[in-house]
């Protein structure tokens, strides 16, 4: 790998392998390639603010390569969960030491993952969750995927937890806008079958069919993972057959993240133990 790119178009495509490895191949390689060599560029180059951004990056990776384990059915080790923990903080407190909390939005986001997800604790997950909402909330500028994802654990927090599926509605149906706005088709498939959770929790059945239909045929046409196809099938066979299932039982793996129990399915152990995962993509389906 050359040394002389720049650290940001190495993360870019660094960010665009980890989403093709976990929603299609599974094959993290390419994208831990790219963004170690992020990393040490930045680290080379002394710019704490390049450090940051590559260690938010390893972290999301971290946190991707953990939900894909959880969705195969394997444990997630303490040590793999403590570790997406450490990217995260040291990128927080490499903002914290720019005095630029704007940009912490990805850090305290992740941080939220590692709790709700690794952990199955909302209680901790939401104060970082909250921050991450108020940032990008005043910052537009914050990558569309980043808004989309903190609105998708919110909205998650909102079905599985608050009790409150109109507002799990609202906060989900932003999280899907910001998905097609961002066009990026490997990313839609979950934003519709979340919706569609809070849809059929709502009362909206129908409505919650016809974004599952979209989902299935949308996740096809972009080759994603088999264990992400046949969790939109369930959720829609669920929905069809009307068997009042747990709102959060169809989501997918990735958002193992939205349940709030540690079944391998949704979630890694009680995140230090092992009961697990967000996701979540946090939230009991694929981000």
């Amino acid at each position: 790998m050359a040394t002389d790119q720049d650290v940001r178009a190495l993360l870019a495509a660094g960010e665009d392998a980890l989403a093709d490895a976990a929603f299609c191949t599974g094959d993290f390689g390419k994208a831990r390639e790219l963004m170690e060599a992020a990393h040490a560029e930045a680290v080379r180059g002394a710019d704490v603010s390049e450090q940051a951004g590559a260690l938010d990056a390893l972290g999301m990776l971290a946190h991707y390569e953990n939900i894909t384990k959880l969705m195969g059915g394997s444990p997630v080790s303490p040590d793999d969960v403590n570790a997406e923990e450490r990217l995260f903080r040291q990128a927080l407190g490499c903002w914290q030491q720019l005095g630029e909390p704007a940009d912490s939005a990805q850090s305290l986001f992740g941080l939220g993952l590692v709790y709700q997800v690794l952990h199955s604790d909302w209680t901790t997950a939401m104060p970082y969750y909250w921050q991450a909402l108020g940032l990008i909330t005043a910052d537009e500028a914050t990558g569309l995927y980043l808004r989309s994802e903190v609105h998708r654990h919110v909205g998650f927090y909102f079905l599985v937890e608050a009790s409150q599926p109109a507002e799990a509605v609202r906060h989900l149906q932003i999280s899907l806008d910001l998905r097609e706005e961002l066009g990026d088709q490997r990313r839609i498939p979950s934003g519709l079958v979340a919706l569609a959770q809070a849809q059929l929790e709502a009362g909206d059945r129908d409505g919650a069919i016809e974004l599952l239909r979209r989902a299935i045929a949308t996740a096809r046409e972009a080759g994603l993972l088999p264990e992400r196809i046949r969790d939109a099938e369930r959720t829609l066979a669920e929905a069809e057959a009307d068997t009042g299932a747990d709102p959060a039982a169809g989501l997918p793996p990735d958002k193992a993240e939205a349940r709030t129990d540690a079944d391998p399915a949704a979630g890694l152990p009680p995140e230090g133990s092992q009961t697990e995962s967000d996701a979540p993509e946090a939230d009991a389906k694929p981000e």
